[in-house]
């Protein structure tokens, strides 16, 4: 249970991130609606992760937290706000992501 509320709570990061983006780029009443967007993702976010971090080790879920928001906030990025998609980026989020496999596959 603890490591599917991480990964939802990896998700939420990436709410978070994408709400951040569209603030960026809307002008009016419509930031407010992607700023409270933001906040709601960003405060679930984190009690989850701390709700986690009480059963699994500290440095594994905040490292696993991290790399989904990482490697998911870059595709969101390349999706979303057309940012520029190098083969570079591809191949370390596709490093990151087997570390994070990793992590969770050597934590107790």
């Amino acid at each position: 249970m603890n490591w599917i509320l991480l990964i939802l709570a990896g998700c939420l990061e990436l709410v978070f991130t994408f709400c951040l983006g569209k603030i960026n780029r809307v002008v009016g009443a419509e930031k407010y609606m992607w700023s409270l967007g933001l906040l709601i993702s960003l405060c679930v976010s984190m009690l989850l992760l701390i709700r986690v971090t009480k059963a699994l080790p500290v440095g594994t879920a905040y490292a696993i937290w991290t790399g989904i928001g990482a490697a998911g906030t870059v595709l969101i990025g390349i999706f979303f706000f057309k940012e520029p998609a190098s083969w570079g980026r591809i191949f370390f989020i596709f490093t990151l992501i087997c570390s994070i496999v990793g992590l969770k596959l050597v934590s107790h």
